[in-house]
């Protein structure tokens, strides 16, 4: 988010010790740590009720929704063309068999 490296993080540190003094840091790192965490909960109690006016809810279960239509989609036409596969080597098999059996019909007649 800042960039900011361990080096600068110690130099930081140690001019917040040089200039607060060993007796206030503790107590001025407890604040600005309350501090953080009530700004942190504010956003997220803000964040939450944005999501909620906007309908992020409905939003994001519209999107699953379309998502699954579109794969149901895409398996009928895999099935469709599946069972079209099927058909025509149904009649190619049918086909040379139908011929046979009526090759022995007609010898049995004659």
């Amino acid at each position: 988010m800042f960039d900011i490296g361990l080096s600068e993080l110690l130099v930081i540190a140690l001019i917040t010790l040089v200039v607060m003094g060993p007796e206030r840091l503790p107590e001025t790192v407890r604040t600005i740590s309350l501090w953080l965490g009530r700004l942190k909960q504010a956003f997220n109690r803000a964040r939450r009720e944005l999501e909620a006016e906007v309908g992020m809810d409905e939003v994001r279960e519209q999107l699953h929704n379309e998502k699954v239509l579109r794969d149901l989609e895409d398996t009928q036409v895999d099935l469709e063309a599946s069972l079209e596969q099927v058909g025509s080597a149904d009649k190619s098999v049918s086909a040379p068999l139908a011929g046979s059996e009526t090759a022995s019909e007609n010898s049995k007649n004659a």
